[in-house]
């Protein structure tokens, strides 16, 4: 995978706030395959599972089917292979509680989603541009 093709993943069980999410990549020309996990579950087995995948920055939604987010940054934080991967909650909950409690967990960063389009639009280029362009991960 070259540097162009880094794997995304989304996990987001709201087709709408997917759609949204992956427009919003497009639209600030992050060329990156993106794969989509609909519920708490699926992500865990996409993650940690025998046939696990290798994405370059999980964006996580709190608010999941089957798992909640919380429970699967837990887990993905449990995993060897996982452990060091980063992880962005981008999330509508402003509960102060998640955001504490997604940072003793482990995640690398706590994004809220914007209402308004354009300013959804332009938090995901930043952090696409952060978490896919700037930043290095550890090998794999």
């Amino acid at each position: 995978m070259t540097d162009k093709t880094k794997l995304i993943l989304l996990v987001e069980d709201d087709p709408d706030h997917e759609a949204l999410t992956i427009r919003a990549l497009k639209k600030s020309n992050m060329a990156n395959e993106i794969r989509v996990a609909r519920d708490g579950e699926e992500a865990v087995n996409l993650l940690c599972g025998p046939d696990a995948i290798k994405p370059q920055v999980v964006l996580l939604d709190l608010k999941l089917p089957k798992l909640d987010g919380l429970e699967v940054l837990k887990r993905v934080r449990e995993c060897d292979d996982t452990r060091l991967l980063p992880v962005v909650v981008l999330t509508s909950s402003d509960e102060e509680r998640d955001v504490v409690r997604s940072y003793q967990l482990g995640v690398n960063s706590y994004i809220r989603k914007p209402v308004n389009f354009n300013d959804f639009a332009e938090a995901t280029r930043q952090l696409g541009m952060y978490w896919l362009v700037l930043n290095e991960c550890p090998p794999n």
